[in-house]
C-alpha cells in the first residue's frame, strides 16, 4: 500500500494545525488508499537549516536531517496541512522543504489549508512555485477551511462541514490516482539519483 506523509506545518503554541491535521489523517486512514504517516513539525524539531552541503548531494551530516530524509523518502504522496501567515505559509514549512531535494521528486502533493475568510488559499498560492521547483506534483483538488476557529469544538477537535469532508475525499482520490501514475517516474528518479 502506498504511504501518504501528512505534514502539519505550524509550530506555534495554541495553533489550529494539530486538530486540523488529526482530522485529515483520520479521514485518510478511513479512506483506505494509503498507509498514513503524520509528521508534526512542532514535534520533529528541525533546527533552522544547518547542513553544510547542498541537499541535492544527500551528504547529510546531522541525524535530524537523516531522520527527516528517511520519512520523506518512504512517502509515495504528501499532504501539507498549513495555515496562512501574512499572505504566505509558515517559515517552518519552508525550512522543512529546504532540508531535502531528491526525496520530494515525483510525488503527488495535496494541500489542506485553513484560516479566516481566505481559508489559507494565499499560502497555497505562495507554496506552488516552491514545491514545483522540488518536483512535487500538486493535485488540483484541495481542502480549504475558512473561519477554522468556528469549526473547533469544546473538545479542541475539528468538526468540519460535510463540504470539507467531501473535499478531503476528492483530494485523497486524486492523490491515489496521481500516485499510481507517477510511480514509474519516481522509480526512474531514484535510479538516476
Amino acid at each position: 500500500m502506498p504511504r501518504l506523509l501528512v505534514v502539519i506545518a505550524t509550530t506555534r503554541p495554541g495553533r489550529v494545525g494539530a486538530p486540523v491535521g488529526r482530522w485529515f489523517a483520520a479521514g485518510a486512514r478511513d479512506h483506505g488508499a494509503f498507509e498514513v504517516d503524520v509528521v508534526d513539525l512542532a514535534e520533529l524539531g528541525l533546527p533552522f537549516y544547518d547542513e553544510p552541503h547542498h541537499p541535492r548531494l544527500r551528504r547529510y551530516v546531522h541525524d535530524h536531517t537523516r531522520r527527516w530524509s528517511a520519512r520523506v523518502d518512504a512517502a509515495d504522496a504528501v499532504v501539507f496541512v498549513t495555515a496562512e501567515y501574512n499572505h504566505a505559509y509558515p517559515a517552518t514549512l519552508k525550512n522543512a522543504l529546504d532540508f531535502l531535494h531528491h526525496e520530494w521528486r515525483e510525488k503527488p502533493l495535496g494541500f489542506v489549508s485553513y484560516g479566516g475568510v481566505a481559508a489559507g488559499t494565499r499560502a497555497v498560492v505562495a507554496l506552488e512555485p516552491v514545491v514545483t521547483a522540488l518536483r512535487l506534483r500538486p493535485v488540483a483538488d484541495a481542502v480549504h477551511l475558512p473561519f477554522v476557529s468556528a469549526l473547533l469544538g469544546d473538545d479542541g477537535e475539528l468538526h468540519p462541514t460535510e463540504i470539507s469532508e467531501q473535499a478531503a475525499r476528492a483530494m485523497l482520490d486524486e492523490l491515489a490516482r496521481t500516485e499510481a501514475a507517477l510511480r514509474p517516474l519516481r522509480a526512474a528518479s531514484v535510479a538516476a539519483a
